[in-house]
């Protein structure tokens, strides 16, 4: 990948975190991500790429990676800023452009993560402490910008120990519905005694994506230990089977291909291919020479280095994978339409309108209160369901060409107890209630509370109820 050149910013965590309350922006709310995604990198700088503001993204992309943060002068730690290159090269964007930009791929259902490194990246985490700095650090990024997660995109050698523990304190932090991606070479996930490998399988209870850059790596051995050159299907099929036959389960595994022929020195191939791999993987369709020895339905899906490349090339790549992605399902069988609570469930002092929505185009939704699994002689949603008493609802989402069998459910406790006034140093697990100035809040990340982190002042902490 290519790197970010400019000059790097010092701002500590302290500095972050005490800042106005109006420089916070909300965390993207917890949503599941789609069977199968499609990933871009979005550059923080200009390389003859073009330039793009964040909201110029197209929706097609399901994760976006925000490339880089900067390293600071301690240990570990990470800091961001929008670069004034590219700041530049679109006639101004600011950082609360930038912000505003988040939430508006937020408001599409897109995820945006910061990604750490690139081939010049030069954090360090290598010790406890540094462990600790970058997980401080990059939780104070989420909060401040509104990121989702992290993208681990060290290439100049890792120490599994101390990055392991990094995302495991970071994960503690952001809760469950944390993104965490690697983006390893290849040539660090040819066996399970690689360093990025080790770290995949030490996360794995809490690792979203690894997206292996089968790009700028020349030939390589595959699963069966015959030797591929990049460019070619048998290569990224051979070489993907050796994660899916070693541990890492198939929706965290990726194919990560450069979005032109200018974005890589070496390895790119026509996203047509790309989606015959995927084939491959998924179903045992379109497969090459190489065969693998199963088949991955849930094989999650592509990346591209980089979105801007992407863009400089009629996003030919995204236009190209991912209506493919769409219809991969689940190998033979049909991708599962979702339903999605809001509020998601939890304690209240009052009533509660509770919504009920699908993203699948044409889902009827069907419901009950009563704790019985719905069917679709059960009730049909058309609006707004008000709880006054402990409830919990189950739904099922039925659209056409895809099966119906998941539902989803969320109770709902509507409680008169006493609720405590929000208090600093103090720590809050999501799903507290506290009080602020009459106000009843509902913590929405976890944390230890600081004076200047008043509910107000921090919308990505707490939610009012």
């Amino acid at each position: 990948m290519r790197t970010k050149k400019c000059l790097i910013f010092f701002l500590t965590f302290l500095l972050i975190m005490m800042g106005v309350g109006t420089i916070f922006s909300t965390v993207g709310e917890a949503s599941e991500l789609p069977t199968h995604v499609l990933t871009g990198y979005w550059q923080n700088f200009y390389n003859g790429a073009k330039a793009l503001r964040l909201s110029d993204v197209p929706v097609a992309y399901d994760i976006v990676a925000v490339a880089f943060a900067d390293a600071t002068s301690t240990p570990g730690a990470v800091t961001f800023t929008v670069d004034s290159g590219l700041s530049s090269q679109l006639g101004g964007y600011t950082e609360t452009q930038f912000i505003s930009d988040i939430a508006t791929l937020h408001s599409r259902g897109q995820k945006v993560i910061i990604s750490v490194g690139g081939q010049n990246g030069t954090v360090s985490v290598y010790d406890q402490t540094s462990a600790t700095n970058f997980a401080d650090s990059v939780y104070a990024l989420m909060i401040k910008y509104g990121f989702d997660g992290v993208d681990i995109d060290l290439e100049n050698g890792i120490n599994v120990t101390y990055l392991t523990s990094a995302l495991r304190q970071l994960s503690d932090k952001a809760g469950s519905n944390l993104i965490i991606m690697l983006a390893p070479q290849t040539i660090d996930m040819q066996s399970q005694s690689s360093s990025y490998f080790q770290l995949a399988l030490n996360i794995k209870d809490i690792l979203t994506i690894v997206n292996t850059q089968y790009y700028n790596s020349g030939s390589m051995l595959g699963y069966d230990g015959k030797v591929y050159s990049q460019g070619t299907e048998d290569f990224l099929t051979a070489l993907a089977t050796i994660q899916l036959e070693n541990g890492l389960r198939p929706d965290q595994v990726g194919l990560g291909l450069p979005a032109s022929p200018s974005a890589a020195s070496s390895g790119y191939i026509d996203p047509s291919i790309v989606n015959a791999a995927l084939d491959c993987l998924a179903n045992g369709t379109n497969a090459g020479s190489y065969k693998p020895p199963h088949t991955y339905p849930t094989i999650r899906g592509a990346m591209t280095w980089s979105i801007n490349w992407d863009a400089s090339n009629g996003y030919n790549f995204a236009n190209t994978v991912k209506p493919h992605l769409d219809t991969l399902g689940w190998g033979t069988a049909t991708q599962v339409a979702t339903p999605v609570f809001s509020p998601t469930g939890g304690t209240y002092t009052s009533a509660q309108n509770v919504t009920i929505s699908c993203a699948t185009s044409g889902a009827t939704i069907y419901y009950t209160t009563d704790g019985t699994d719905p069917t679709t002689n059960s009730l049909i949603y058309s609006g707004p369901i008000n709880i006054s008493t402990t409830t919990t609802i189950k739904a099922l989402a039925v659209a056409p060409g895809m099966t119906n069998s998941k539902i989803a459910s969320a109770t709902y406790t509507i409680s008169n107890s006493t609720i405590p006034e929000w208090a600093p140093n103090t720590y809050y697990k999501i799903g507290d209630l506290v009080t602020y100035n009459g106000i009843t809040y509902k913590c929405i990340q976890a944390h230890t509370s600081l004076v200047g982190w008043e509910p107000p002042n921090v919308p990505a902490l707490w939610q009012v109820q």
